[in-house]
């Protein structure tokens, strides 16, 4: 199904689709049949790819979180400036193609984009500088637990209107482990604190360390939360508030969505958040179940305009498929995943691979959602030599009909 998916998209650019998959969710079956179903049309969003696609100074990142500074992460039409924060970043100069020395990574930087519209002259990037000019992450792990050598990736962020505007930022402390592919372990969960008004690089954030981070041990899962957040409130523009900011995670290899709430004004107490187990709230973090799997560690969970959720993602463990699940509230039942778009093309290299879709409501129009996906190489250092625009996010526009 997914290939003629892709192939009737790249001939006609769009497709219409409405259908119930045969791929179902292990964790919570479904229980309304209405949340299997989904009326949309699917194509590239090239304006949006493009205004990534540069060649001085930031040439790259993943991770790609948009945070509409008003607080109100939802479509529209009215002018909003929005911060969006990237973890691992490419730093340099390509010339006619051709990446010039001297290029850095560094862990994390953030960005600016003025209005909803993808115009390059709106759009600013920002990283932390040494006094020589030299490039650095804009956030480094400063906790308690922190250790030599760790550095944070970013997850989702929020402004939040109960606390004085502040914008809440979940980070993961990380350290390598090894020289290989994948040589990196979680550490840590961080929530980092950005006062309203505060200007790159943030010398005013504030660092807490967090209990939302388990790892694996004793033949038990790692959970980390903070691949996502659903502000579920009036100040926010739920079309359904019940005053609670959801924050979703990643339990385990299979890859379950686990999901934890809180009232913002009590967000920085993390003995008031409860932990969905299946059934009720619960005060217990290893309690926690899954709501839905094969999902990626980044993930949205957003509104649709029918009122129902929606859960976007990369299908299971590095695949291409970009998917969704449908669920009557934040926390489900989700249904079956509904396959939407296969990123095949944007592997233009044989050890390329894509991650960690996820949709931007602030960044969209009415009736759509704006999703992107970032895209990796197995032989990173070698490729972004031959392909130095690979590592850059690729966007798709779902229409709702």
């Amino acid at each position: 199904m997914l290939k003629n998916i892709c192939f009737a998209a790249a001939l006609c650019g769009s497709l219409s689709l409405a259908f119930t998959t045969a791929s179902h969710n292990k964790i919570n079956p479904l229980k309304n049949a209405a949340a299997d179903t989904l009326k949309f049309s699917v194509s590239e969003a090239p304006e949006w790819s493009a205004l990534f696609k540069r060649s001085s100074g930031w040439f790259g990142g993943d991770g790609i979180f948009a945070i509409p500074l008003n607080g109100v992460d939802k479509p529209g039409n009215a002018p909003v400036k929005t911060m969006i924060v990237f973890s691992d970043t490419m730093l340099g100069e390509i010339t006619d193609g051709t990446l010039q020395p001297g290029f850095k990574m560094i862990h994390n930087s953030v960005a600016y984009l003025n209005n909803r519209e993808p115009i390059e002259k709106n759009l600013s990037f920002h990283w932390k500088k040494t006094k020589d000019g030299k490039p650095l992450s804009i956030f480094k792990p400063k906790t308690k637990n922190t250790k030599p050598g760790d550095y944070f990736w970013l997850g989702d962020a929020f402004v939040n209107k109960d606390l004085n505007n502040a914008t809440y930022i979940f980070a993961y402390r990380i350290k390598n482990i090894s020289e290989a592919a994948f040589g990196f372990a979680e550490v840590g969960n961080v929530l980092i604190k950005v006062p309203a008004g505060s200007k790159p690089p943030f010398t005013n954030q504030q660092q807490m360390d967090t209990p939302f981070f388990i790892p694996a041990k004793d033949g038990k899962d790692e959970v980390t939360f903070g691949g996502s957040i659903f502000v579920n409130t009036a100040n926010a523009g739920a079309k359904k508030p019940d005053g609670y900011v959801y924050v979703y995670g990643i339990k385990g290899k299979d890859k379950q969505v686990v999901v934890a709430r809180v009232q913002p004004k009590l967000f920085e107490q993390f003995g008031a958040w409860r932990f969905w187990d299946g059934n009720q709230w619960n005060k217990d973090i290893n309690k926690v179940a899954g709501i839905a799997d094969q999902a990626s560690n980044e993930l949205s969970v957003s509104e649709l305009p029918d009122g129902r959720y929606v859960m976007v993602f990369m299908g299971g463990v590095m695949t291409n498929k970009v998917g969704l699940r449908v669920g009557t509230t934040p926390v489900g039942p989700f249904g079956s995943v509904i396959n939407v778009w296969d990123a095949k093309d944007a592997i233009e290299g044989k050890n390329f691979f894509t991650y960690n879709a996820k949709a931007h409501p602030a960044l969209s129009k009415p009736g759509e959602l704006l999703i992107s996906y970032n895209v990796n190489s197995f032989d990173f250092w070698n490729d972004v030599k031959k392909f130095p625009n690979l590592y850059r996010p690729r966007f798709i526009k779902l229409k709702l009909n």
